[in-house]
């Protein structure tokens, strides 16, 4: 019998998977901004791996393959697939990977638009849509009634999962703390839980994701999102955040490593805030893609993750677009295994 785990992020990674904007997606009013961040976050994905572009049909395809060819991005790296979706927040309608023994077995659990805040129908079938089509081999299918984003979950790959309470339970109100986490520690075979009750972006409607706030760096070392502007309306609840953190400990009782990331200038939409986060980073191969807001915090921000990931190139990619519609670059990607496709 096969003996699963959720590997951490930093592990070998076959693709990354994204979905191409259009038209007919939220993205509508600044397609053309936001294509131009996706296609910087797509060649710096392949220049190390392969990317799996979905795209809604071939004319969106045609797009895509043209712009990202104007980019430089070379052919070999792309695979599109033509399939149906709402919105390209990949993170939270993407497939979950469990890994073992040289198989792999896809978590297809309900997507629900953040808890029904927007119409998910097609973004919830979309990891069987892309499993029909044959694209992850022979990897094991399994579908969990159970609502849960990507975005939501952190894991270090060795049996421990970080996330916050607040997005958990707002999926699940009529369960408490320790049933939530036994079917976490079920479903995506961990046997640690840690959890957050303090932290959180204006402009955030996942309910506080974990990917917003706080990451592994190595199963001894946590980056999160601070904030020391006493004036902001973040500071206190950030500042809590950063405490429990602190009294977080690894798997043999000692506390971890903290990089605590600078906190960028208030961004706006009109009266809107925007979440703009430098937690929200995407681990590749040889490479941390980070998420640039053409912000004086940003050169501050590459500094804290050269120190974080010493082994890993620190790539920032611009993400002022991505925030229109309050995520970054980490919620628009997700990561396969190697060896799944």
């Amino acid at each position: 019998m096969t003996t699963f785990r959720f590997p951490a992020e930093w592990e070998p990674q076959s693709a990354v998977v994204v979905a191409w904007p259009h038209q007919d997606t939220d993205w509508a009013e600044r397609l053309e901004a936001v294509e131009g961040s996706y296609e910087k976050l797509v060649a710096a994905i392949a220049a190390r791996q392969q990317v799996i572009v979905c795209v809604a049909d071939a004319e969106v395809r045609a797009r895509a393959a043209r712009r990202l060819a104007a980019a430089g991005v070379a052919e070999a790296r792309l695979r599109f697939v033509e399939i149906p979706y709402d919105d390209t927040w990949l993170r939270d309608s993407g497939p979950i990977t469990l890994a073992g023994e040289g198989r792999f077995r896809l978590l297809d659990f309900r997507f629900t638009g953040w808890g029904g805040k927007f119409d998910a129908t097609r973004d919830d079938q979309l990891v069987q849509g892309l499993h029909a089509q044959g694209l992850f081999g022979g990897a094991e299918l399994e579908t969990i009634d159970f609502a849960l984003e990507g975005g939501a979950i952190e894991t270090d790959g060795q049996g421990t999962l970080l996330s916050t309470w607040r997005c958990l339970h707002e999926r699940h109100p009529e369960a408490d703390r320790d049933a939530v986490a036994a079917i976490l520690r079920r479903a995506l075979r961990v046997d640690r839980v840690l959890w957050l009750d303090h932290g959180y972006l204006e402009g955030d409607d996942t309910d506080a994701h974990i990917d917003t706030l706080a990451r592994f760096a190595a199963p001894d070392a946590i980056v999160f999102q601070a904030c020391d502007d006493p004036a902001d309306s973040h500071h206190a609840e950030l500042a809590a955040m950063a405490a429990e953190i602190a009294a977080l400990r690894t798997r043999d009782g000692r506390p971890y490593r903290l990089f605590p990331l600078p906190w960028a200038r208030p961004i706006r939409d009109g009266e809107r805030r925007l979440a703009a986060s430098y937690a929200n980073f995407l681990i590749v191969n040889g490479a941390v893609l980070m998420p640039a807001y053409d912000d004086p915090a940003d050169a501050a921000a590459q500094a804290v993750l050269e120190n974080a990931f010493p082994d890993h190139e620190i790539v920032p990619v611009p993400c002022r677009p991505l925030i229109w519609q309050n995520g970054s670059l980490h919620c628009v990607t997700m990561q396969l295994p190697h060896g799944l496709v």
